[in-house]
This record gives structure tokens, C-alpha cells and sequence, in this order.
């Protein structure tokens, strides 16, 4: 089985060093791979390296052995069925670049305890569900217009819109799932160009949060959380599993990151480094695209 190696610079640090590819190409043949020359997706900032002989754990953690500490990005798979037609994106710190709930905290009196319980959800010190009631409940009280000044403070992640916007052009569902807000997830959704937003809602009592979500809660692994989410879109849209892609950077991620077929952490914390095999730590989230085999003269900005 032909297997693909895909090199992803952070275009706005530094271009891809021609030695250093060279040098990986002979690396990868010393060990056994059968390496064809670099088919460029993006000429100098992204390519694939087509190769048999060896397998693409052996291969990636050969790469990146010999990428060191430059600021690239690296992910082998099988060449055939790259690109995919359902994609699940995270909100908080992935297609957004901060956690809308600590822009929410701001306006409360104990901002340092909901930010302190926000950083160990997202590590997976605290259970999700748990940490998420706690959080709400310490919001109660807050006003809409509260919640509108935070959403102004909302920017999007670089390569969002483009990544979206790409994929839905070629076919590909795409579904921004969070444990966050709807307050939030309607708009970045509506803003960014997914098909759908999957989230949390706040109840309300005039005009003002009661600290109490309405639910189903959106949690990381149960019925109607990220995972849950998943596979029912895969039935729904009568797809092979191999057809499906997610991206986020959170332990509560795991799940679904694990399940899909391109699963890819972004930025993502430690537990998800530790776990997940594809990973964007410099590349914005064009990335993902290239790790699907789309070249950059194919992207829809």
C-alpha cells in the first residue's frame, strides 16, 4: 500500500530548507522506504512524500526526528482517500483563538476560579460535564448584553474560513461542535460558514443567565456530545467512517478526534499530543487541508 508523508511549514516563519527535506528523504530510504521526490502542494511550504516499504508511524516519527525544532508540521497516512466529506470542528482555542467562556468570565466576580476550572477541563485534570455545570452555575446572573460585548471580542483562528469554505466547495459537511455556547457557536458558525453549529445552551430568565444549561448537555463522549455527534452524522449522511475528518485541541476532543478517520489535534494540549498521531502545532488550519492532499491553488479564500 502506497502511503503519503505531507510536510506543512508555518508559512509566516520560515519556507521548507531543501536539505532538510533532502535529508529526510535518505532517512526514510536508510530505513527501508521506497521514497519518491517531493510533489509540491504549496512550493516551498508544503509538500507530500509518496513512499512504500515502511509504515507511516515509523515514517512520521522519522520526520520529525529530523525536523527538530523547526517549526513544521508532518503527518503520514495512506494515500488513497484523503479528502473527506464530513469534518467536526472544535470552537474554543481551534476555529476560534481564545475560550469564549473566559471572555464570558470577565464580567463575572469569580472570573479566577471558572478561568482555573476552564484550564483543567481542557487538560482532562476535571471531568468535562462536571467542570461545565460548575463554570454556568458561577455565571448566573449575567445580562445578553454581557454575552454580546464577549462575543465582541471573538477572532477567528487563522485559515478557518478558508478551510471551510474549501471543503463545503467540494461537497464535505461540516459541523462546528462545541462544549461551549450557542450564544457563540450560532454566530462563529454563521461567520466562519459551517453548515451547522452543535452546542450548549444557557437558560434565561428576563434577560439575565439562571446558571443552569437547558439540556441535552454536549459533552465529550455521551449520546449527544462530540463523539455522539460524529457518528450519528456518519449514519445520517450514509458514510464510511473513512470519510469523516475532526480538528480541536482539548482533552474533551480525544474522543472524537479518535474516531474519525483524519482525526487532528490543533495546538492542541498535552493529553492530546500524547494520543492523537496528527497534529497542526505551527501550520494554521490550511493545514489540514494539505494533510487531505488539496493543493493551495486549490483553496477557496
Amino acid at each position: 500500500m502506497e502511503l503519503v508523508l505531507t510536510i506543512v511549514s508555518a508559512t509566516d516563519k520560515a519556507r521548507l530548507d531543501p536539505v532538510r527535506l533532502a535529508g529526510i528523504e535518505a532517512a526514510l530510504s536508510r530505513a527501508g522506504a521506497k521514497v519518491a521526490g517531493p510533489d509540491w502542494l504549496d512550493p516551498g511550504f508544503a509538500c507530500d512524500l509518496a513512499f512504500t516499504g515502511l509504515g507511516a508511524t515509523s515514517a512520521q516519527n522519522i520526520a520529525l526526528a529530523m525536523l527538530g525544532g523547526d517549526a513544521v508540521d508532518c503527518y503520514a497516512q495512506a494515500s488513497a482517500g484523503r479528502k473527506k466529506q464530513l469534518l467536526l470542528c472544535d470552537m474554543d482555542a481551534t476555529i476560534v483563538t481564545a475560550e469564549t467562556l473566559d471572555d464570558l468570565s470577565v464580567f463575572a466576580t469569580n472570573k479566577a476560579e471558572i478561568d482555573a476550572l476552564t484550564q483543567k477541563s481542557v487538560k482532562g485534570e476535571i471531568n468535562f460535564t462536571q467542570s461545565l455545570i460548575a463554570r454556568v452555575a458561577l455565571l448566573a446572573g449575567l445580562t445578553e448584553t454581557e454575552f454580546a460585548a464577549a462575543y465582541d471580542k471573538v477572532e477567528v483562528s487563522p485559515g478557518a474560513e478558508t478551510l471551510i469554505r474549501t471543503l463545503r466547495r467540494d461537497g464535505c459537511y461540516t459541523a462546528l461542535v462545541s462544549g461551549g455556547f450557542r450564544y457563540f457557536t450560532s454566530r462563529v458558525a454563521s461567520r466562519v460558514g459551517f453548515d451547522i453549529d452543535i452546542s450548549n445552551d444557557f437558560e434565561f430568565e428576563d434577560g439575565k443567565t439562571t446558571g443552569r444549561l437547558i439540556p441535552p448537555i454536549v459533552d465529550p463522549d455521551g449520546e449527544f456530545g462530540k463523539l455522539g455527534r460524529l457518528r450519528h452524522l456518519t449514519r445520517e449522511l450514509n458514510l464510511a467512517p473513512g470519510q469523516t475528518a475532526a480538528i480541536g485541541d482539548g482533552s474533551n476532543d480525544i474522543p472524537m478526534l479518535s474516531a474519525a478517520s483524519l482525526g487532528c489535534g490543533y495546538r492542541g494540549k498535552a493529553k492530546v499530543k500524547a494520543t492523537i498521531g496528527c497534529q497542526l502545532n505551527y501550520a494554521d488550519l490550511t493545514g489540514l487541508l494539505f494533510y487531505m492532499g488539496y493543493r493551495r491553488a486549490e483553496f477557496v479564500q
